[in-house]
């Protein structure tokens, strides 16, 4: 019985990570679209590796079990991977809070139950969460991280958010946040769990808030960023591949920010983000 790598979200960034680490293991691919999660499961296959796709709706709570139930059945759960999410482009403020927020919470609780010792997981944030870390109040970054899951849509800070570009923000820093309250649930079954902020991709859905009201400004930070250039799905890939395995042994807890130095030189500065 082999290892199980699970990938929730099978965008431009879940499908390098499926590629860079699927080899040898059984890869659990899960998505709401069952279409594109079709298509990436056959596309894997192709090309050799061992896929069982899974269709799956992250806001609902039933619906994260069953995935988690239907991956432990397969072999012992190794790596947790969840890339699934939404965007202020593609969104209203209400589904970025379901899926981004409340959708990364559930992941955090059902895999806790199911990820083998030895085991890791890897919760996609993103720079967004972490400039949103400089400025909200510490009463309120303490509630995103400790208020139980079913309850979190309805923190009056969240429930009147209109804006999805707040949504956004605030929902990353909450998966940063609830990433560092897990790591002591993960650590009790012997396992890590850790998050990932990546800057502005070169995916599909990096490519769209390029294209979106915030787009000039973001373009003008990576200009300005110490690599001057957008990421790509592999950039993440490399670092979630770090986070997962044994040369990140002692990592548990904490985020990764991957973006090219954006927020440096927002800290710095010498760029600014915002629409």
């Amino acid at each position: 019985m082999s290892d199980v790598l699970v990938v929730l979200g099978i965008g431009g960034m879940g499908e390098a990570i499926a590629r860079r680490l699927g080899a040898g293991r059984t890869v659990v691919l899960a998505d709401l679209d069952a279409a594109s999660l079709d298509r990436v499961a056959t596309a894997l296959r192709g090309d050799g590796f061992a896929v069982h796709a899974e269709q799956v709706d992250v806001s609902s709570r039933e619906s994260v079990r069953s995935l988690a139930r239907a991956s432990v059945e397969i072999g012992p759960v190794k790596q947790v991977v969840h890339t699934a999410g939404l965007s202020p482009v593609q969104a209203s403020a209400e589904a970025v809070i379901a899926v981004d927020l409340v959708g990364v919470a559930l992941v955090l609780e059902e895999f806790a139950d199911v990820v083998a010792p030895g085991g890791a997981g890897v919760v996609i944030a993103s720079m967004a969460g972490t400039q949103a870390g400089d400025s909200l109040p510490a009463d309120l970054q303490s509630a995103l991280a400790t208020t139980p899951t079913d309850d979190l849509a309805a923190l009056p800070v969240i429930a009147a958010l209109e804006d999805a570009g707040a949504a956004y923000a605030l929902a990353k820093r909450a998966n940063q946040l609830r990433v560092q309250a897990a790591s002591i649930t993960w650590g009790g079954r012997g396992a890590r769990i850790n998050s990932l902020s990546p800057g502005v991709v070169s995916t599909p859905m990096g490519l769209s808030e390029l294209a979106g009201a915030s787009g000039a400004s973001m373009r003008a930070a990576v200009e300005a960023s110490g690599t001057g250039r957008l990421g790509t799905a592999e950039d993440i890939a490399a670092a979630a591949a770090f986070l997962l395995g044994p040369d990140a042994s002692f990592i548990t807890g904490t985020d990764l920010l991957v973006d090219g130095g954006v927020i440096a030189a927002v800290r710095s500065g010498v760029a600014t983000l915002g629409g």
